[in-house]
C-alpha cells in the first residue's frame, strides 16, 4: 500500500504573514508565501500518523479536509511545535480512546508539565493522551497500513531533534547538525524534507547554503525545503536551486 506525505506547515516560528500582518520579503499576491508552523502528515490506508503539532494545527487539519488521527511523533519540545497538542482532543472523543503520541524523553517530560491535564485525568476531564519515549526503530499501524521508522537524535542548538526516516524519506525540519550528512541511512533517499531557515547564518538552523550542502552530500532524488522565514520569497528560492530542490509550500503532497 502506497503512503503519501502532506507538509500541512512550512513556516519558521511565526509563519508568514505574522500575527501583525507583516511579509518580509514574501509577495503577498503568492498563496505558496503563505505559510503556517511546520507539522506534516504520513496516511496509509487508515493510518494517520501526525509530525508535531503546530499552533496551526486545527486551520492545517480543515485546510487539508483530514478527519483521521492515528499517532503523533514529535521532533522535539520547541512551542512551534507542540502548541497544538489541545486541539486534537476531538480525535480522542471520536475514537474513545487516548492518542499515542511519541518523542525523545526531553519532547515528552516538557509536555507533560506544559499539558499536564491532557496526561491526567482530573475533576471530569480525562486524560487524552498516552505518551511513548521513542526507540532507534519503531513501527505504527498494522499490516499493509504499517509505517515503519528509523530515528536520530541531532542538535537543534541547545536541545536536540528527532530526524524520522520512513517510507525511502527523511524529515528534518529544525537542524543545524551537519554531521548528519556522516549517517548512512539518510544517503540516496528517495525524499529529504529539510530546514532551511533562511539565506544568512543561523546559530540553530540551517540556513540555504548549509541545506544545500547536505542535499549535495546526502544525494537525495528530491530534496523540500521547509521551516522558511519570511525573507524567502518562493519563486526567488524557485530561482536560487538546483532542479531536484524545490520549496516547500502548505499543502504540498508528496507520493511515497
Amino acid at each position: 500500500m502506497k503512503a503519501q506525505l502532506i507538509i500541512l506547515g512550512c513556516g519558521n516560528s511565526v509563519g508568514v504573514p505574522r500575527i501583525d500582518g507583516y511579509w518580509g520579503k514574501c509577495k503577498k499576491n503568492n498563496k505558496k508565501n503563505i505559510r503556517s508552523r511546520c507539522s506534516a502528515l504520513i496516511s496509509k490506508g487508515s493510518n494517520f500518523v501526525l509530525i508535531d503539532t503546530s499552533p496551526d494545527i486545527k486551520n492545517q487539519f480543515n485546510n487539508n479536509n483530514i478527519k483521521k488521527l492515528s499517532s503523533i511523533i514529535f521532533t522535539h519540545e520547541h512551542a512551534d511545535q507542540t502548541n497544538g497538542l489541545f486541539e486534537i482532543r476531538p480525535f480522542f472523543w471520536k475514537n474513545n480512546k487516548k492518542i499515542n503520541i511519541y518523542g525523545n524523553l526531553k519532547t515528552i517530560n516538557h509536555l507533560k508539565k506544559r499539558f499536564d491535564y491532557c496526561f491526567k485525568s482530573a475533576s471530569g476531564y480525562p486524560a487524552i493522551i498516552q505518551s511513548n519515549i521513542i526507540k532507534k526503530k519503531f513501527s505504527l499501524g498494522k499490516n499493509t497500513e504499517k509505517i515503519s521508522f528509523r530515528t536520530f537524535q541531532a542538535k537543534h542548538g541547545y536541545t536536540k531533534t528527532t530526524i524520522y526516516v520512513f517510507e525511502k524519506l527523511a524529515y528534518i525540519s529544525d537542524c543545524n547538525d551537519l554531521s548528519i550528512v556522516n549517517i548512512k541511512l539518510l544517503k540516496n533517499l528517495r525524499y529529504l524534507v529539510l530546514d532551511c531557515l533562511r539565506i544568512i547564518r543561523n546559530p540553530v538552523h540551517f540556513n540555504l547554503d548549509d541545506a544545500l550542502y547536505i542535499h549535495r552530500h546526502l544525494k537525495p532524488k528530491k530534496t523540500i525545503l521547509t521551516n522558511l522565514h519570511s525573507t524567502l520569497d518562493y519563486n526567488l528560492l524557485l530561482k536560487l536551486l538546483p532542479k531536484n530542490v524545490i520549496p516547500a509550500y502548505d499543502g504540498l503532497k508528496v507520493n511515497l
